[in-house]
């Protein structure tokens, strides 16, 4: 009886395979998976249980997913040069919520970035901080907008510590959604462990550039943990990392927070193209995050020139894949990035540094991000075309759908991968 419905679903999807293919993809949260690594998903382990960690399960029959487990988190480790890898969680909000659970009370304060400051909705009221506690403070930023004043968050720090306060700040939270340049660990972890904080540091945005040592490594610079998704610049399966330098008795509690605190099986599926991934970073990612950052800040440059409010214009834009521009003189973020979809050119609207979250219906920004585009092969002289095409749509109210399509035809393989080295068995 539904067998039409069936045939719907496959139709659509088929459509939005062959349209992605055609666009130009700049959301800075998304990637794409090389061949190889999806090829290994949809596996039979799509249908199986796997609680507990390798070779100490609570299910038989999972001898085949415990070697792939412990091989990703061995390699993970040796990545990121880390003592305890977590690999459990499903994605970067579940790794944040297997955190938060451990170290976020009711009668603490907890320091983040505003959500108009580039914070993600899991570190607030309305995401996963909140359900632990109502008492959330937030980063005073430099004039700029883009940067964290690190004398003002120290005298904060100092403020909420006393032995006068109430709420005492015991949990802060760096990285950020709108990601464009460094966050101040080193200039805050020693006064966290005067004061007993635990420093987290999110880098959902960022793993691939600091896999590809493109960008600040927070555990070296004093964080206590990182928590990440592994599917932005990290071009992977859509999950969640946590990884951390702790004392054990510490990491054991974030341990029992992934499973059972957040977590019961954890999608095993994505396991091997997260695995075939991780092997694809360490042996291409430092050259595909360098291109990363070459092509962002090409891309914010070439806008630039073309009249565009790039934002951080005084600091090279950015230092990440990810660049703010400020449409607002051409009607909104919401207007502009609908305007470039319907010419195939995807990205999101987003709040600007010291806009209200009443605007966030449609805020004077947009954000881009080029990691993906980078993986199919684009350098910089694409980014200078991009801009153009950008232009030519937004300034000079052009379709430019068919100039899209003709470009992107010419960017079908994906790179940094190993798609073009199949293995050979004797």
């Amino acid at each position: 009886m539904y067998e039409e419905q069936v045939c719907e679903v496959e139709e659509i999807v088929g459509r939005n395979n062959d349209w992605r293919l055609r666009t130009l993809n700049l959301i800075a949260s998304e990637n794409v998976m090389s061949n190889r690594a999806r090829k290994v998903m949809g596996s039979d382990f799509t249908h199986r249980y796997a609680e507990g960690h390798p070779g100490e399960r609570y299910y038989q029959g999972t001898e085949y997913i415990d070697e792939v487990e412990a091989e990703v988190k061995k390699y993970v480790k040796a990545l990121f040069n880390c003592a305890h890898s977590e690999v459990r969680p499903v994605s970067g909000t579940n790794a944040n919520e297997a955190v938060f659970s451990r170290f976020v009370r009711p009668n603490i304060a907890v320091l983040v970035n505003s959500t108009p400051g580039g914070g993600h909705i899991s570190h607030h009221r309305a995401g996963s901080v909140g359900k632990f506690t109502q008492h959330i403070l937030e980063f005073p930023l430099t004039p700029d907008g883009y940067h964290t004043d690190v004398e003002k968050a120290l005298d904060l720090i100092h403020r909420h510590t006393s032995r006068w306060t109430k709420f005492p700040l015991k949990v802060l939270i760096l990285g950020k959604s709108l990601f464009l340049f460094p966050e101040p660990v080193r200039e805050l972890a020693s006064i966290c462990r005067e004061k007993d904080i635990i420093l987290i540091y999110d880098a959902a945005h960022i793993l691939g550039l600091i896999a590809g040592k493109a960008f600040q490594d927070a555990l070296t610079e004093g964080a206590d943990i990182l928590v990440a998704s592994t599917h932005k610049t990290f071009p992977g399966p859509q999950r969640g990392l946590i990884l951390s330098n702790m004392p054990g008795n510490l990491w054991q509690r974030i341990d029992r927070g992934a499973f059972p605190g957040s977590s019961s099986n954890h999608h095993l599926d994505t396991l091997p193209p997260l695995a075939i991934t991780l092997y694809e970073m360490l042996e291409f990612g430092e050259a595909y995050a360098r291109q990363i950052v070459k092509n962002a800040k090409a891309l914010g440059k070439n806008l630039d020139a073309h009249g565009f409010k790039v934002e951080a214009k005084e600091f090279g834009y950015t230092e990440t894949h990810q660049i703010a521009v400020d449409v607002s003189g051409f009607g909104g973020g919401a207007l502009v990035s609908v305007k470039l979809k319907d010419n195939d050119i995807i990205l999101n609207m987003n709040l600007l540094p010291f806009e209200s979250v009443e605007r966030s219906v449609n805020p004077a920004g947009i954000r881009i991000g080029v990691q993906e585009m980078t993986r199919f092969g684009m350098k910089e002289k694409e980014m200078e075309y991009i801009a153009d095409l950008m232009k030519e749509c937004i300034m000079d109210g052009k379709t430019v759908k068919e100039e899209v399509t003709a470009f992107r035809k010419k960017f079908q393989r994906i790179e940094y991968s190993f798609d073009d080295r199949p293995c050979r068995f004797d």
